[in-house]
């Protein structure tokens, strides 16, 4: 048996390339690609107490629907969680050069943080109007009756002034426990 499962949370480094299948016309039905490039950062404290960063840089790849997602909502700086595959690939380049890249291959992208502060999600246009909320305070369905209909029980006594009540155990004599 064997996993390969990534899971990442971090910031995107630059906006998605959307690249087409056969050509770049978005019109022609291909399949859609989008690759960027996530931050994830960790702080630790080093031997003396001083906080210190690590910061690795992962190239993320997305395929249709959530390529989809990366062109329209995406861009600098936003939050995301990736679920993918690890994937390493090999080319030659011009020079005759073997060279390997490792990728993440998406399975799962979320989107998180507030929706004000993803850039994506703000229109270009104009500027950013914060959505009114869609739900509202529920208004009661009854009306609180002015009497009570009922008469408030008297407030327990102390113990020290209570009598003392017959508990009865049933069958079995030895059982001490009331319930």
């Amino acid at each position: 048996m064997s996993l390969n499962k990534v899971m990442l949370i971090g910031n995107v480094g630059k906006d998605p390339e959307i690249r087409y299948l056969d050509g770049n016309n978005p019109n022609s039905g291909n399949t859609k690609v989008a690759q960027f490039t996530l931050a994830t950062t960790e702080r630790y404290r080093d031997r003396n107490g001083e906080l210190r960063e690590n910061t690795e840089w992962h190239n993320i790849v997305a395929w249709r629907n959530s390529a989809d997602v990366a062109e329209k909502f995406i861009r600098k700086g936003t939050q995301v969680f990736i679920e993918g595959k690890l994937r390493t690939r090999s080319w030659t380049d011009q020079t005759g050069n073997k060279r390997f890249t490792t990728e993440i291959t998406v399975d799962n992208l979320q989107l998180l943080g507030k929706k004000t502060d993803n850039p994506g999600a703000q229109p270009s246009q104009g500027g950013y109007q914060q959505p009114q909320p869609s739900y509202q305070q529920p208004q009661p369905a009854y009306q609180q009756p002015a009497q009570p209909a009922f008469n408030q029980p008297a407030p327990a006594q102390p113990a020290s002034q209570q009598e003392p009540m017959d508990i009865t155990l049933g069958d079995n004599p030895t059982d001490d426990l009331p319930f």
